[in-house]
């Protein structure tokens, strides 16, 4: 194989394939990801506080769900609290579900009012996909999760002789 055609390869291969760039950088994407949909997502918690019987009227009761002032306030209150536990990676899973949650709601109000009339569907689909994304994955290489994960790992790991005692044990139960 000369030169040329191991260069081209290489190019092909970092333009063509979706796992080639380094895991540093590929954390550092989704910490930004992260960061940006927490950030901007929290105002719309507030948003919702700032008139939320206009929000429970206009969205929620408008769509039949029952209580609509208490399930306003749920809204609110998960994207203002869910939102800066995203950016930070702190709780990532149990905050991007509550977020996924509010996008579903938001995306069924856009279905009933609108169709699916794609502008007003955008955004809260674009939200509710990412929410997916992070509540599966987590919050990734660069998180507080990620940091009490490790904490927890040194604090509950069991010693290397204590492993092979405890095998050797096991062995011996069996017999």
């Amino acid at each position: 194989m000369n030169n040329t055609t191991r260069i081209a390869a290489a190019i092909s291969r970092l333009v063509l394939s979706s796992d080639s760039a380094p895991v540093s950088l590929t954390q550092g994407a989704l910490l930004l990801l992260r960061v940006v949909l927490g950030t901007v997502m929290v105002h719309h918690g507030f948003d919702k506080l700032d008139d939320i019987s206009d929000f429970a009227e206009s969205y929620v009761a408008a769509i039949g769900i029952p209580f609509p002032i208490f399930f306003a306030y749920c809204a609110a209150i998960t994207e203002v609290v869910a939102s800066p536990l995203l950016a930070l990676g702190f709780l990532t899973r149990p905050a991007a579900l509550g977020l996924f949650a509010t996008m579903l709601v938001a995306n069924y109000h856009h279905i009933l009012t609108s169709g699916f009339f794609i502008p007003s569907l955008e955004l809260s689909l674009l939200y509710a996909a990412s929410f997916a994304f992070f509540a599966i994955y987590g919050g990734g290489k660069y998180s507080i999760d990620t940091l009490i994960a490790k904490a927890l790992d040194k604090f509950l790991s069991v010693p290397a002789g204590v492993d092979a005692i405890a095998e050797s044990v096991k062995v011996t139960i069996n017999k």
